[in-house]
């Protein structure tokens, strides 16, 4: 038996259509998982899906949502349990960068939008998917995995980053109180705080930013997509049942440096 086999068990990524996302998806049907992937681009939906359909494994659903719009992730959820049947592992990624404006630029827009898609957008996936956890758990099948796509911002200071920031470390308190709330039903809850990933998102700033970033990293590289994929695995496994309630930088050593 393959040591972390997850045929079976099923994983939902938001924003699993690309970036760090995909990259996690992709361990996830590598690993024989039925995956069910959420994002507001139709196209890139499909493509992904195709992506993951093509390694052979678990059953893969692509669904449109808007993890701001309380009513779309309702919608999402339901379909992705109508076609799978359960939920195992819930990886809230969906996020955006946030509005780039300094502290005495600062608008309610900018600030609310930020919050809403990083910080609510999880807390409102959290709330649906623990749902049909506690449900299967009343039922005789305890256990769940609470994963989001935290950030070293939360922890760490950046110019003009004020609002994403902000929504990240929310994302962490978000974490240590569904972890401490949710263990009587042996649900999990963990955060990855991801250092500098080449993504859509840092491929929109200002190129500085790699160059600040290339010099701080104690490992003088950006992540490594692939190594993402044996991360999620992990996180979405038996194997990690005992851990619970973490923040953890994956960072090459930046949150040290």
């Amino acid at each position: 038996m393959e040591l972390f086999d997850l045929s079976g068990r099923v994983a939902l990524v938001t924003g699993g259509n690309g970036g760090i996302g995909l990259a996690m998806a992709r361990g996830l049907a590598k690993a024989g998982a039925g995956v069910a992937i959420w994002g507001r681009n139709a196209h890139k939906n499909a493509a992904a899906a195709e992506e993951l359909r093509a390694l052979g494994k678990g059953e893969v659903l692509a669904l449109d949502c808007d993890v701001a719009d309380e009513a779309a992730i309702e919608e999402a959820m339901a379909a992705t349990l109508d076609a799978f049947g359960r939920l195992d592992a819930c990886f809230a990624n969906a996020g955006i960068a946030g509005a780039g404006a300094a502290i005495p630029d600062i608008t309610p827009k900018g600030w609310d939008h930020t919050l809403a898609v990083n910080t609510r957008g999880a807390a409102l996936v959290y709330k649906h998917a623990s749902r049909h956890m506690i449900a299967r758990a009343e039922a005789g099948d305890p256990g769940g995995k609470l994963i989001a796509t935290s950030s070293g911002q939360s922890i760490m200071g950046v110019n003009r980053s004020s609002d994403y920031a902000a929504s990240k470390a929310a994302l962490n308190g978000l974490t240590r109180a569904a972890a401490y709330e949710l263990a009587r039903y042996q649900i999990t809850a963990n955060a990855l705080l991801f250092g500098y990933y080449e993504t859509e998102i840092t491929a929109k700033a200002n190129p500085r930013f790699a160059e600040w970033m290339a010099k701080r990293i104690p490992l003088r590289r950006p992540g490594d997509h692939a190594g993402l994929e044996g991360l999620a695995v992990f996180f979405a496994s038996p194997h990690s049942d005992y851990i619970t309630g973490q923040c953890l930088p994956v960072d090459g050593g930046l949150c040290i440096s």
